[in-house]
């Protein structure tokens, strides 16, 4: 079991070495169409991992706040759904897109349900999270964020009691959006 795990932890490494930036992962959709994050270059990301049965999903109401705030500025939220954290992300890909529309009316971009800790890590969550990252460390629970600038760097990361409207997040995206 122990050699597997090692297996899948080299081959995400590996994966997340070959695919360069940021925006050259691998990701899927909400819907499960190939995707990357080429279509946010240039943009401030923030990066989230998200679940729809935890003590912090209310934050998808500040996180939409933030998103119909900036989002003319060149903010991007992005939601990587992830039920690595108590079992709070059960639901399929339809299910999560439906709660999040219909109770918090989320209009920011959803992605595919990933891994963001552990042996199986996506390479996404590899790259913020992993031992290259400026901000290194296993994401400790639902809702933990991180900003990426316009030129794909990661800029800072928020612990998931952080909420999306708290000082130092705004403040955070404020400046990286003055950055041309």
């Amino acid at each position: 079991m122990k050699a597997l795990s090692t297996l899948l932890a080299l081959a995400a490494l590996a994966t997340t070495a070959s695919a360069g930036t940021l925006y050259e992962v691998p990701l899927k959709d909400i819907e499960g169409k190939e995707t990357t994050l080429k279509p946010y270059e240039g943009k401030v990301m923030l990066i989230v991992n998200v679940a729809s049965k935890c003590g912090n999903t209310k934050q998808y109401t500040e996180l939409q706040a933030l998103h119909k705030e900036f989002e003319k500025d060149g903010l991007a939220i992005l939601a990587f759904p992830s039920n690595d954290f108590g079992g709070q992300e059960p639901g399929t890909n339809e299910e999560i897109k439906e709660f999040c529309s219909t109770k918090y009316n989320v209009s920011f971009p959803l992605f595919d349900k990933v891994v963001v800790k552990g042996p199986e890590k996506h390479p996404l969550y590899q790259q913020l999270s992993g031992p290259e990252s400026p901000f290194p460390g296993d994401v400790k629970w639902n809702f933990g964020k991180f900003l990426v600038g316009r030129d794909g760097k990661i800029i800072a990361r928020f612990e998931p009691k952080v909420k999306p409207d708290d000082i130092t997040v705004t403040t955070a995206i404020k400046e990286a959006l003055a950055k041309k």
